[in-house]
Parts: structure tokens; C-alpha cells; sequence
């Protein structure tokens, strides 16, 4: 890579930076070529990027981000992942931990928070957002299908009252 081209990945990373919520770091040492193109498959199919990047470039591009208590862990074979989902990638990485050794989750940051494994996994654990607005919108139309229902109950209570009065009449006519 030429300087040129250094200076491209570092503006392109940076750009990335500012446009996520969430930026994965983990260690990648002794994956296979299939294992990795395993696992950007399963990022991309849950709307996140995993790049392996140089460390010192990785570390000038957060450099004035949110993102920059994640830089002390750029040591060795270090890889990058994010997405606007914090939750996707969260959870791609750690179903893919447990199913790889090599695979070690070094830590993340949520905007300025940083995470450590421990709050990675915490992370995965989590609704993803689609499940979170799926819940939101119910509670949203719940209180509207109860109100219909405290409306219409009134009216339904009526007609049987007047219905018994109806039919009490016409037993005393009888």
C-alpha cells in the first residue's frame, strides 16, 4: 500500500466511523481463508462489514471519533466489524466465537462507551431492532384495540339490558 492509498483507507474508515453506532474488535489469528469469507457472509447477511485492517491505519482513523477507547486493543491480528445495528453484529460475533476458537472478541464501543467481551455478549443478547420496533409498535396498538373494546362494551351492555327488559315484558304479556 502506498501512501496514497493509506490515506484513502484511513478517510474511508473514518467516514465509517461517523455514520455507525457500533464498532466490533477481535482477533483473528490462525482463521482459514474459508472460515473468514464464512464469517463475512453471516456479517453481511446481518447488515454489518467485518474488515481486517492494519492496526496503525485502524488506529488513525478513530482517532477523534467516539470510537477511540477501542483503539488500546489494536494489538496483533486484529479485525473490524460494525453496522448501524449494534445488536446484529454483536450477535454474528458471538455465535461465531462459540463455534471457532480462533475466534476471540477482544472488546467493541457503543458510541463513546467502551464494551468489553462481557458486554459484547450482554450486547448479542439483546432484541435486534427490528424485534425492538415490532415490540414498540404492538404497545403502540394495544392500548388503541383496548380502548375500542372499553367503547364497544357499553354499547353490547345496553342492547343486553334493554334485550332482558324486552323479554321480561313479553313474559308478563304471555
Amino acid at each position: 500500500m502506498d501512501r496514497t492509498e493509506k490515506r484513502e483507507f484511513i478517510a474511508h474508515l473514518a467516514t465509517v466511523f461517523a455514520d455507525t453506532s457500533f464498532v466490533l474488535v477481535a482477533q483473528n489469528k490462525g482463521l482459514t481463508v474459508a472460515e473468514v469469507s464464512n464469517l463475512r457472509r453471516r456479517m453481511r447477511d446481518a447488515g454489518a462489514t467485518y474488515k481486517v485492517a492494519k492496526n496503525r491505519l485502524a488506529t488513525l482513523a478513530l482517532d477523534g471519533t467516539r470510537f477511540q477507547g477501542v483503539a488500546p486493543l489494536l494489538k496483533g491480528p486484529t479485525a473490524l466489524a460494525w453496522a448501524r445495528d449494534p445488536v446484529a453484529v454483536a450477535k454474528t460475533a458471538v455465535e461465531f466465537a462459540k463455534g471457532n476458537d480462533k475466534f476471540v472478541i477482544l472488546g467493541g464501543a457503543l458510541g463513546v462507551q467502551t464494551l468489553t467481551p462481557d458486554g459484547v455478549k450482554a450486547l448479542s443478547e439483546l432484541p435486534s431492532l427490528d424485534a425492538l420496533r415490532a415490540q414498540i409498535l404492538g404497545l403502540i396498538q394495544t392500548p388503541a384495540t383496548r380502548i375500542a373494546g372499553v367503547l364497544q362494551a357499553p354499547g353490547s351492555q345496553l342492547a343486553r339490558v334493554f334485550s332482558a327488559f324486552a323479554k321480561k315484558d313479553e313474559a308478563e304479556a304471555a
